[in-house]
């Protein structure tokens, strides 16, 4: 009785006039073909993601906590590893100091500079889509190319100590070796950020220009109070990407000093290849270890100036 009255329950229409389960199995199994579907495009992309991404960051991890040379097997040592990179003098002296001092003179640099190449290209100018393609020109070229290239002009009996009749060994000199880098990678990388604000700066509507006008304000007051407000997304965005590209800038260094002179522009991201391949001892466990340091001092930086962007524009609003 109990049975016949729970499958005559089953089958009461629904206020559309047809039956619970027949209104719900066509839409599970469309459901159901659509997200099939969606995992059959993503399968590739997650294949690649699992394989290279994934299992490279997870085993990356257990070797932080493991003492591995690359010729015998890890042997686990848990923090150890961690406390080795924290008391090792020459991540603490040199380093971690050379890291933050590119990052606080190329980021900032590079932004301005963007910004003004922005306003600049938003501009009716004559052969404005030439002058585009020539800024962004270095930004699609090698890395390595670029460092060649600047390697050539400013060694020691190269064009740029020619042209000014200098006699400067750029490259071999502590006091100008990382500057010379730090011009590079500001040459190299203004024409993206530069399109980047371009693209917000066109995106602002011109009827708020329009509307601070008629209140008054002059091209200073509009930059101030119209422009630099409505790029503030932009700015964050800019700001966040060259600082993780400063943060990690090894190719350069690579090409160009190879951590020297005198380690003066041994970086963080050098100092994990360094660590990793060309010490005497390997220390591939010390250098995944400091892999994640570097990981972590990237994430809260990203918080911080986050924080620091928002409450500016609050502080603004």
């Amino acid at each position: 009785m109990a049975h016949s009255l729970s499958g005559a329950t089953a089958q009461l229409p629904t206020a559309g006039g047809t039956t619970a389960p027949a209104a719900r199995s066509p839409r599970l199994r469309k459901q159901v073909a659509e997200a099939l579907t969606a995992y059959v495009f993503l399968a590739p992309w997650l294949f690649i993601f699992v394989t290279f991404i994934g299992f490279s960051i997870g085993y990356a991890l257990y070797l932080s906590f493991t003492r591995y040379n690359l010729l015998s097997a890890p042997q686990w040592w848990g923090l150890e590893g961690y406390r080795r990179v924290l008391t090792d003098d020459l991540f603490i002296t040199k380093a971690l100091p050379n890291t933050f001092e590119y990052v606080l003179v190329v980021v900032p640099i590079q932004t301005v500079v963007s910004l003004i190449l922005a306003f600049a290209m938003d501009q009716k100018l004559r052969f404005r889509r030439g002058f585009r393609t020539i800024f962004y020109l270095p930004s699609v070229t090698s890395s390595v190319v670029i460092s060649l290239i600047f390697v050539w002009l400013f060694a020691a009996q190269g064009i740029f100590n020619q042209i000014f009749q200098l006699q400067v060994n750029w490259l071999n000199d502590t006091r100008t070796a990382f500057f010379v880098i730090m011009g590079m990678n500001i040459f190299t990388t203004s024409g993206t950020m530069m399109l980047i604000f371009l693209s917000g700066l066109q995106d602002i509507p011109a009827s708020l220009y329009e509307a601070a006008e008629m209140d008054g304000a002059n091209k200073i007051q509009a930059l101030l109070h119209v422009t630099i407000p409505m790029l503030r997304p932009v700015i964050f965005f800019v700001v966040t990407m060259g600082m993780i590209g400063a943060f990690q800038v090894f190719d350069q260094i690579f090409v160009m000093t190879a951590g020297g002179p005198l380690d003066s522009t041994t970086t963080v991201a050098y100092l994990i290849y360094k660590w990793a391949f060309r010490d005497t001892t390997v220390k591939m466990g010390q250098a995944a270890a400091l892999a994640f340091i570097l990981a972590l001092i990237i994430m809260a930086v990203t918080v911080l100036q986050r924080r620091v962007i928002e409450g500016g524009g609050s502080a603004t609003g």
